[in-house]
């Protein structure tokens, strides 16, 4: 059991280990005090001490791990979810590879102080953006996974047409995303204001095909 389980995760596993141990290289190599959150200029906003700093990633990743793998499990669309399991678990390891990311590149600032953390930021959200699209026009009805709406859980044609078109709006987004390259001063809003209109759109969407379907 214990061997399927490290066959499975693998990849997952990988980037924990290598998550704790840049925790552990850099424990000694930066400051007492760190940054740890930059404004939307890629100026530095907030600190935290060094331990707290290095090892909140490491811990945030194995949570994050340990609940998108067992939380499936609770699903009562079980045989549902096992139709979309294999690009699932790609998600994982996408979610997992963006923390360890994360983790580098603010290790790398406080060490060398010396480049536009915005400019490695946009490509790591948009490429989750991106594979989120994809993963929509691949997900079945189920209670973890997806753009749950009370319209979409009662209905797979509802589901099915909601996220189609999520699966498109989300790669947009992703492309949009990717102007924050060449504006970095505005690349919050290339980020932020496409993801939150997909999902409101979409909330709207799901409720106006189940009336449409159902009425």
């Amino acid at each position: 059991m214990i061997k399927t389980f490290i066959r499975k995760n693998i990849l997952p596993l990988i980037f924990l280990s290598l998550s704790v141990i840049i925790a552990v290289y850099y424990n000694n190599r930066l400051p007492n005090i760190i940054v740890t959150h930059w404004d939307m200029q890629g100026n530095p906003n907030d600190y935290t001490s060094r331990a707290f700093g290095l090892f909140i990633i490491p811990l945030i990743s194995l949570f994050s791990f340990a609940g998108l793998h067992f939380l499936p499990k609770l699903d009562p669309y079980k045989k549902n979810f096992s139709q979309f399991e294999q690009y699932y678990r790609q998600f994982v390891i996408f979610i997992l590879g963006f923390f360890l990311y994360l983790q580098l590149i603010t290790c790398l600032w406080n060490y060398y102080q010396n480049f536009n953390l915005i400019s490695f930021l946009v490509p790591s959200f948009t490429a989750i953006y991106y594979y989120i699209g994809f993963l929509l026009s691949k997900t079945k009805r189920n209670w973890f996974v997806g753009i749950r709406t009370p319209w979409t859980m009662e209905s797979d044609l509802v589901w099915h047409k909601v996220h189609q078109l999520g699966s498109v709006l989300f790669k947009i987004s992703a492309l949009i995303g990717l102007l924050g390259l060449f504006f970095p001063k505005l690349a919050f809003f290339f980020i932020i204001i496409p993801l939150l209109s997909s999902t409101f759109f979409l909330f709207v969407y799901s409720y106006y095909i189940y009336q449409k379907n159902h009425h």
